[in-house]
C-alpha cells in the first residue's frame, strides 16, 4: 500500500502586468501605472504663497483647486509612478502647510488615493495607463473638476463576467457619450486596499463647465450598476483649478 502523501499543486505565479488589446494577436503588457493622490486643506487664506512654497520643492505633476463649497478651501492633487514619490511629497506639503500658515487645516477625510488600470480591452495601452489620465487633469482647456470615490456591493462580483460586463458596458456607454461631445472627460482610478474606508474606486470628472460634470454624475444613477450595485459614494470634492505644474517624474 503507498502511503505516501500526495503533495499539494504548486500555485500558479501571479502576473500582475497590466495587460490590453492584442495587436496583430501579441498582447499589450506594461508594468507601469500611474498613483494620482488629493489632498485637501481649508483656511488657506495664503494659497498662491503655499502652492509657490510647494512647486519649490515638488517636482511631481500637480493641480492646485479652489474649493468650490468652501471659500477658503485649497485642493492639491499630486501624480506619480511611484507612490512612495508621493508619500514624500504629501510630508512636504503638510511640512509647508504646518510651518508657515498655523491657520490652515489638513482635511483627512477628503484625502483621495488610486492607481490607474487595464481592463485587457484598451487600445492603446500606455495612453490608457499614463498618457490619457495625465492629459484629462493638465488639459488647461478643463478647469472644473469633480473627483469621488465609490464601493460596489458585494452582489456584483458574485456575477458572471458577461453580466459584469454587460452592466459596465452600459455605464462607460452614457460616459463616452458625454466625453464624445466634449463636456466631459474621466480619470478611473482603483483604490482597492489603498483607500482608508475600503473604497474600491475613485472617479475625477473634468471639463469645461461644471454643469455637465453634475448632470453626467445625475444620468450616471439611473444606471443598473448604480442603482443596484453601488454600495456608497462620496465624499464628493469640487473644485476650479487655480494652477497646474505640469513637470513629473
Amino acid at each position: 500500500m503507498n502511503t505516501e502523501r500526495k503533495r499539494p499543486p504548486r500555485p500558479e505565479p501571479v502576473d500582475l502586468r497590466e495587460v490590453g488589446a492584442p495587436i496583430d494577436g501579441d498582447p499589450q503588457i506594461s508594468d507601469r501605472r500611474l498613483f494620482f493622490q488629493l489632498h485637501v486643506f481649508g483656511r488657506c487664506f495664503h494659497p498662491d504663497s503655499i502652492i509657490e512654497n510647494i512647486q519649490s520643492q515638488n517636482p511631481l505633476a500637480a493641480v492646485f483647486y479652489d474649493d468650490l463649497n468652501d471659500p477658503a478651501g485649497l485642493g492639491v492633487l499630486l501624480v506619480a509612478e511611484n507612490p512612495a514619490a508621493l508619500m514624500h511629497y504629501s510630508s512636504v506639503l503638510q511640512q509647508q502647510q504646518d510651518r508657515s500658515y498655523s491657520t490652515t487645516s489638513f482635511r483627512p477625510e477628503m484625502t483621495m488615493i488610486g492607481r490607474t488600470y487595464s481592463s485587457g480591452r484598451e487600445p492603446d495601452l500606455e495612453e490608457w495607463l499614463i498618457q490619457k489620465p495625465l492629459k484629462n487633469v493638465l488639459n488647461p482647456d478643463f478647469p472644473w473638476a469633480i473627483w469621488y470615490p465609490l464601493r460596489r456591493k458585494s452582489e456584483f462580483y458574485r456575477l458572471e463576467d458577461s453580466e459584469r460586463g454587460r452592466i459596465l458596458g452600459e455605464h462607460a456607454m452614457l460616459g463616452r457619450s458625454y466625453a464624445a461631445g466634449g463636456y466631459a472627460s474621466d480619470i478611473r482610478l482603483a483604490c482597492f486596499g489603498l483607500d482608508t474606508n475600503d473604497n474600491e474606486f475613485v472617479i475625477g470628472l473634468v471639463g469645461a463647465e461644471l454643469y455637465p460634470l453634475s448632470r453626467l454624475i445625475q444620468d450616471m444613477r439611473k444606471t443598473e450598476q448604480t442603482t443596484k450595485y453601488i454600495e456608497s459614494l462620496g465624499p464628493f470634492f469640487v473644485g476650479k483649478v487655480r494652477q497646474r505644474f505640469v513637470k513629473h517624474s
